[in-house]
């Protein structure tokens, strides 16, 4: 004859182990603090997690630092083939997107830089610019080139004119006395000619659509982005290591976790694994539901 035990056991196991699990992953949590009843601290309080934070902040930044934050790990994602093709999709669209851009070099600019760093910027490129330049000409024998040019044009006129052309003996003094000429005011005064000359050239720079200054230049651009994806290997692979040294990872993340507020952590512990959470509750009542079966048989 069939008992109601055989309904009613299996039934209180499968609450009982339902509410023990709920309660003991709750317990893991709460109570954040501990708790006093006429001056006796009540057992198991504040909770396992809140009581070991410190231990357990300390212990997920050691493991996240060696097993998942460490060179090996973090190189083998950042040069991975899927990474490169990614940096390479952003930069091709990038510059895509540049080629038709009817925005001035300036206006571009200021997307990234503040007017005035933009100024500074174009100043100093054309500071530099000048004293390399200008340093080079009183450096060189220009003076002597341009001399001879301009004696082989003068005699060159005077002959198509039928007129006397110095001989050689008189042309050299000449020649010295032009060519010096030319390099003391090159040393004196050429960075000045030359800044004077780049000033027109860089604003006209500045002021020209950036679409027009990558136009036809699709080998230029092909080859800048190879460059920089190289420049990011080279970044990834030599300065990683010095990086990583640099940066104390563990303390980092046991700082962050502590700082956590203890229902701040319990929410997020929740969000990442409440589907496994609820499961282990369920497990529970199934496994007291087994139980109580097997009670009721025996």
């Amino acid at each position: 004859m069939f008992h109601l035990s055989y309904i009613f056991g299996p039934l209180v196991g499968g609450v009982i182990g339902f509410i023990t699990n709920a309660l003991a992953i709750r317990m893991l949590f709460r109570p954040y603090t501990a708790k006093y009843i006429f001056g006796i601290k009540v057992p198991f309080t504040p909770g396992i997690i809140p009581k070991e934070k410190g231990r357990i902040a300390l212990s997920l930044g050691k493991a996240i630092s060696d097993n998942l934050m460490n060179k090996e790990v973090l190189e083998k994602n950042l040069l991975s083939d899927d990474m490169i093709l990614k940096i390479r999709t952003a930069l091709e669209g990038f510059f895509a997107a540049q080629q038709a851009n009817d925005e001035t070099l300036r206006e571009f600019l200021l997307h990234y830089l503040s007017a005035s760093e933009v100024d500074d910027a174009l100043r100093s490129v054309k500071t530099e610019l000048a004293s390399q330049v200008s340093s080079r000409l009183a450096d060189s024998k220009l003076g002597a080139q341009i001399a001879e040019v301009v004696m082989e044009r003068v005699g060159a006129s005077l002959r198509i004119k039928g007129m006397p052309f110095p001989g050689d003996i008189i042309q050299a003094p000449a020649r010295n006395f032009l060519a010096k000429g030319i390099n003391k005011m090159l040393s004196q005064h050429g960075e000045e000619i030359v800044n004077n000359l780049l000033t027109k050239e860089i604003d006209n720079l500045a002021e020209s659509p950036v679409s027009q200054l990558l136009q036809g230049r699709e080998e230029q651009i092909a080859q800048g982005i190879d460059s920089i994806i190289s420049l990011y290997r080279r970044l990834i692979s030599e300065e990683l290591p010095r990086i990583l040294s640099t940066i104390n990872i563990p303390a980092i993340i046991e700082s962050r976790v502590n700082e956590m507020d203890m229902k701040e952590t319990e929410q997020l512990i929740f969000q990442v694994m409440n589907k496994e959470l609820r499961a282990i509750i369920w497990l529970g009542a199934l496994l007291g539901l087994i139980m109580g079966t097997i009670n009721a048989f025996i």
